[in-house]
């Protein structure tokens, strides 16, 4: 056999043995999640791709709600009867309770309303109440209709028991408010002095007495006029009498207020 021919490794230069060549390092397995992921993230949405998912969560939303409402329907038509008989019940007690409730409101409105509309008719008539004593008293002005008497005495043969004689006609015909030439006649008035020196509660007048009365004319007048009454005994002193009436008559001759000394009211 040839030497020549049997294989033998060749030697570099220097001696050394050559090494074998490292083999390549396998390539990284990418698995299909990683590749799914990559393709998802980050993602890459166009306009038209991102308004149509929208679209599509709104459907999506809208057929839950609907998948939901028909659930309850479903619930409902499947129950059985006793349920559906309880839960009716349960709806007219509800609606019976918020029915007595708005009734009950009502009534409270409408105390309210007529506790008002008692309180206001009350101050209204405890304000008619203390207008009217006022009028009566002296202390407020009045008007309405009513007569003018005007005594002229040329002679001073007039007393003052004429005059209060003509008072007390005039209150009995229905007279409410009376003054006296510029003098408030009230409950308490008195005439004093002599014929011709006359004086209403301690003040002087002098004639022409001009009488400011305000009451109903149509029975102020006749009373002065009967027979024998106010007019006839004047006129026998030669004193001239004139009664006119009117649709206005204003008495506006004022009294001082007066607390009573002693008397308080009983009411509570």
């Amino acid at each position: 056999m040839n030497n020549d021919e049997n294989p033998r490794s060749e030697q570099p230069e220097g001696g050394a043995p050559a090494a074998p060549d490292a083999p390549a390092p396998p390539a990284a397995e990418v698995s299909g999640r990683q590749r799914l992921l990559a393709g998802l993230w980050p993602p890459r949405l166009s306009r038209a791709q991102l308004i149509v998912a929208v679209l599509l969560f709104g459907l999506g939303l809208g057929l839950a709600i609907q998948v939901r409402s028909t659930s309850d329907d479903s619930a409902l038509r499947g129950a059985r009867q006793e349920d559906l008989v309880r839960i009716l019940d349960e709806v007219d007690d509800r609606t019976q309770r918020l029915e007595d409730e708005k009734q009950r409101l009502d009534d409270q409105r409408t105390e309210l309303e007529n506790s008002s509309d008692q309180a206001e008719e009350a101050r209204k008539q405890t304000l008619e109440k203390e207008r009217q004593l006022g009028i009566l008293a002296g202390t407020v002005a009045a008007q309405g209709p009513g007569i003018t008497l005007t005594i002229t005495d040329p002679s001073g043969a007039v007393a003052p028991d004429m005059l209060l004689d003509a008072i007390q006609e005039l209150r009995a015909a229905g007279a409410e408010a009376i003054q006296v030439n510029g003098v408030r006649v009230v409950a308490n008035t008195y005439f004093s002095g002599d014929a011709g020196d006359v004086e209403v509660d301690g003040k002087k007048i002098e004639a022409p007495y001009e009488f400011t009365v305000i009451g109903k004319p149509q029975d102020l007048e006749p009373a002065l006029n009967i027979p024998g009454g106010v007019v006839q005994t004047l006129e026998k002193e030669q004193a001239t009498v004139l009664v006119e009436r009117s649709d206005d008559i204003v008495v506006d001759a004022l009294r001082p207020a007066q607390r009573p000394d002693y008397a308080r009211s009983s009411s509570p």
